[in-house]
């Protein structure tokens, strides 16, 4: 199944959780390996909808908020290193709009 193109990405999700150092689930090092960071969250934004969101995503959980999906694959950056990765979408139970939740390495693959 593939999820809309128009899926919510908010800038937040980007430039206050991923590309931001955490002392606890730190995913901005991760992610600079492949040429992201903050002064560059719009190319992740757009890697993100056309290199991941343009796969078939798999159901995961049912919440009470919505129907939760998971795609992964090849997360080809900026400076040409790609990253394995995981991300996490939600389809608002409400709303019917497809959200970006998180993203994470994948393990197995990489």
């Amino acid at each position: 199944m593939k999820l809309s193109q128009n899926a919510i990405i908010a800038r937040e999700k980007l430039t206050n959780y991923l590309l931001i150092h955490k002392k606890r689930n730190d995913k901005s090092a991760w992610l600079a390996k492949a040429g992201y960071a903050l002064d560059n969250w719009e190319i992740l934004e757009i890697d993100l909808r056309n290199q991941i969101l343009s796969q078939n995503a798999v159901e995961a959980e049912k919440t009470e908020f919505g129907q939760m999906f998971e795609i992964s694959g090849l997360l080809l950056g900026p400076n040409g290193k790609g990253l394995s990765v995981i991300t996490i979408w939600m389809i608002d139970r409400i709303t019917g709009n497809t959200r970006f939740i998180t993203m994470y390495p994948d393990k197995i693959s990489a």
